[in-house]
């Protein structure tokens, strides 16, 4: 009895442990917060309204404002150069001459016309005493005289630009052509750039949504590549009124106002034009944009303890800031800090 006794007590003992852990496992469920409820920390940054212009960015090529393509007036052989692509020259410097066989021949020519024509007006001036030669002769014979002086004189004036002589100091760019051609009058043998530095432009291409906001004096910065760091002044010097045919952009010309002390036409240039024409802006911290395409975008701003997402239409970015056309009219303060985690209509808490 005794054993039977004490296994139902291990029995009995068992079972109110069974039941106590199964009471145990009983836990009273628990609230959670939604995400409805969670309210998310932020801050505001006010809104500014600014009279601004979008810069036009381009770029370009640093070259010369007086270049000029040399040539003969009349047509020949080049029997000499005395230069070559690279060399410094003065105003004045003989750089290239024709084989001048013919036109001496044709100065010669007009000499012995015009000799010829003095003759003959004496003898008609003489005959014309003695009554032998009429009045009309003699007239005749005077325009002959004219006609041959100015025979003469175009000959020696084509002689005299049958050579080629700098006219200015600068450097020869380039040679077009070279001893022993022919070259046709008018036809380009050398071309000479300026080298004093209030010659030096930059001329860049615009698209036709920027040229129409340009005109001549516009307020630019040159930075070249030449000079890292560094930016000079300049203003719009001219303004091309048609379109590159191969890029389909506007040329315009930019004046340095102040120039390195080395300079040489080819160097690449960043150019940066600040239009006069100014629009009334609204300005807020680049920051504050989310979901950016082009110009269209999105902020957040405040209605009592809420965040709204709002769309605003971009003008350009400068910087840290960003200029709106539109969107933020009435809203004096949008959402900065914390505007990444927000979803529209969350609750906010504005720390400040």
């Amino acid at each position: 009895m005794t054993v039977r006794r004490a296994f139902q007590t291990k029995i009995t003992i068992l079972l109110l442990i069974l039941l106590l852990a199964g009471c145990g496992d009983k836990k009273e469920p628990t609230s959670s917060v939604t995400l409805a409820d969670e309210v998310i920390p932020v801050r505001l940054v006010s809104v500014s309204r600014a009279s601004s212009a979008e810069p036009i960015k381009a770029s370009g090529l640093v070259a010369s404002e007086t270049e000029a393509r040399l040539s003969f007036k009349t047509g020949g052989i080049i029997q000499k150069m005395y230069v070559k692509e690279g060399d410094a020259v003065r105003k004045g410097q003989l750089l290239a001459v024709l084989n001048l066989t013919e036109i001496n021949a044709q100065v010669q020519q007009a000499t012995e016309a015009l000799q010829k024509a003095e003759r003959d007006l004496g003898r008609a001036k003489n005959l014309y005493r003695d009554s032998v030669a009429t009045l009309e002769q003699v007239q005749n014979g005077t325009t002959q005289l004219n006609v041959a002086k100015n025979n003469l004189d175009i000959a020696q004036y084509n002689r005299g630009f049958s050579q080629i002589q700098a006219t200015t100091n600068g450097v020869i760019m380039k040679k077009l052509m070279n001893e022993g051609e022919l070259a046709s009058p008018g036809a380009g043998v050398l071309l000479l750039s300026a080298t004093n530095r209030r010659d030096w432009i930059v001329k860049a291409g615009v698209a036709d949504k920027d040229w129409v906001r340009l005109k001549e004096g516009t307020r630019a910065e040159v930075k070249l590549d030449a000079y890292p760091g560094q930016s000079f002044p300049a203003v719009l010097s001219n303004l091309s009124v048609g379109a590159d045919q191969a890029s389909g952009l506007y040329q315009v010309e930019l004046k340095l106002s102040t120039a390195p002390p080395r300079m040489a036409t080819g160097i690449f240039a960043n150019v940066l034009i600040y239009p006069a024409v100014r629009n009334a802006l609204t300005a807020i911290p680049v920051d504050a944009l989310i979901e950016g395409t082009n110009q269209d975008a999105f902020v957040y701003v405040t209605e009592g303890d809420k965040a709204r997402r709002r769309a605003v239409k971009v003008a350009y970015l400068d910087r840290d800031k960003a200029y709106l056309q539109s969107g933020l009219d009435g809203v004096s303060e949008i959402i900065t800090d914390g505007s990444a985690y927000l979803t529209d209509g969350v609750k906010i808490r504005v720390v400040r």
